[in-house]
């Protein structure tokens, strides 16, 4: 059986098609070992935490064996969230986490966004034993840079990877991310 993999794309307008070039960007540098799954989430360009978790969950439970979470921008902020609330049965072999918008603390508070705020102890409620990945660019247009080290405090055992030069969408390039996927199987 391939290595299953879960995108969760970024919020906004025509975010599912900005970062189908990022899936694509995937798919092609990491062959058929892995199927990538990419599933459009519910109303992108206003996106809601609800039922962007109601098909996380769905997306979740129709894979097979262990998966690798990947998200982008909101995305991952949701993913995450959903990691800390949901008792996940399926293995994770790992999480990968770009451009991820910090909500409260120092980090954005925008009108509603104690909803989506993760909780104190969030850390202590992921899966277990999983290794997760950060990835940001320095000179990310859309979500601050500073809000890496907010999760770099968050969670110590994180992987972080500082990026120069690639924005918000990373150029299309996740070489990084290809590179730290495969590591896992070696």
């Amino acid at each position: 059986m391939k290595q299953q993999i879960l995108f969760i794309q970024g919020g906004g307008e025509g975010a599912y098609e900005e970062d189908g070039n990022l899936v694509a960007s995937l798919r092609s540098t990491l062959g058929d070992v892995y199927e990538l799954h990419y599933p459009q989430m519910p109303n992108e360009s206003d996106p809601d935490y609800e039922p962007w978790k109601v098909q996380i969950k769905q997306e979740l439970t129709g894979l097979e064996g262990e998966v690798i979470l990947i998200g982008h921008s909101l995305g991952s902020s949701f993913l995450l969230k959903y990691l800390a609330e949901a008792k996940i049965e399926k293995p994770v072999a790992g999480i990968f986490l770009m451009a991820t918008p910090y909500w409260g603390g120092d980090g954005w508070r925008y009108e509603g966004y104690e909803t989506i705020a993760l909780p104190a102890d969030f850390a202590s409620k992921l899966p277990s034993g999983v290794p997760i990945f950060l990835y940001h660019s320095r000179d990310d247009e859309i979500v601050p840079f500073a809000h890496l080290a907010l999760y770099a405090e968050k969670l110590p055992r994180a992987i972080i990877r500082k990026l120069d030069r690639r924005g918000h969408q990373f150029n299309n390039d996740l070489s990084e991310v290809v590179e730290d996927i495969e590591s896992l199987s070696g």
